[in-house]
């Protein structure tokens, strides 16, 4: 089906609602990345990228104090758990690949006791410590969500989706909580390849969507 504001109301409509939903949080360097390949995952709902672990009120990207860039995702434990998500995070970082600053440092928040566990489980099994991956296992005290123009970054720069959005009337925070788009950012980021198909081009040379992924039901790009 081609995308319409109809067809992103709809989808996001029936999205698992916050109530049904856990949070994970993740430092792993410059936020858009991990911003982009978390949206294309089964059973992720919800993204939304911000400033966590520092003591200072309030940062901005530009006031950051000593704070950590930092994704949040919100997901459905019946489809995906929290242990899969940070096999996920502890696989695709790259410390080296990062600047050696507190903004891009790696970082694992634990919210719960359980999801503490579940990432003592996960380095057990690799035979790996926090230390030998240059992660910090931390305790999450607050998040603060970044500024609109970080939010779904991949995505502000799709002109055809954005104004989807925009005939949707969706507020920049609309657009940052929309299910929709937390897919559609990371097809525009190239990481929707690892589960959903590239896109086809119509008469009209607008993509179309076709199918769903797999768990829970994301929009999958038709080929």
């Amino acid at each position: 089906m081609t995308l319409t504001p109809a067809t992103i109301r709809d989808y996001d409509a029936r999205a698992a609602d916050r109530e049904a939903t856990d949070t994970a949080t993740f430092g792993l360097g410059c936020f858009w990345g991990p911003d982009a390949q978390f949206g294309t995952m089964d059973g992720v709902v919800r993204t939304r990228v911000g400033y966590a672990g520092g003591s200072k009120s309030n940062p901005s990207y530009h006031s950051l104090g000593d704070h950590t860039e930092v994704v949040q995702v919100d997901f459905d434990p019946a489809v995906v758990t929290y242990r899969d998500l940070v096999e996920v995070a502890f696989e695709e970082h790259n410390p080296q690949a990062q600047p050696p600053k507190t903004q891009y440092e790696n970082v694992v928040f634990a919210e719960t006791a359980a999801q503490r566990d579940a990432i003592g489980a996960v380095l057990a099994a690799a035979g790996r410590t926090a230390d030998d991956v240059e992660t910090r296992i931390e305790r999450l005290s607050r998040f603060y969500p970044a500024e609109d123009y970080h939010q779904k970054y991949r995505l502000r720069s799709a002109s055809f989706f954005m104004s989807a959005f925009e005939e949707a009337s969706y507020s920049d925070e609309d657009l940052r909580e929309s299910p929709f788009a937390a897919t559609l950012n990371g097809y525009v980021d190239e990481f929707a390849e690892l589960a959903v198909p590239r896109a086809r081009v119509d008469s009209a040379s607008e993509p179309t969507l076709d199918g769903r992924k797999a768990g829970l039901g994301h929009p999958a790009l038709a080929v």
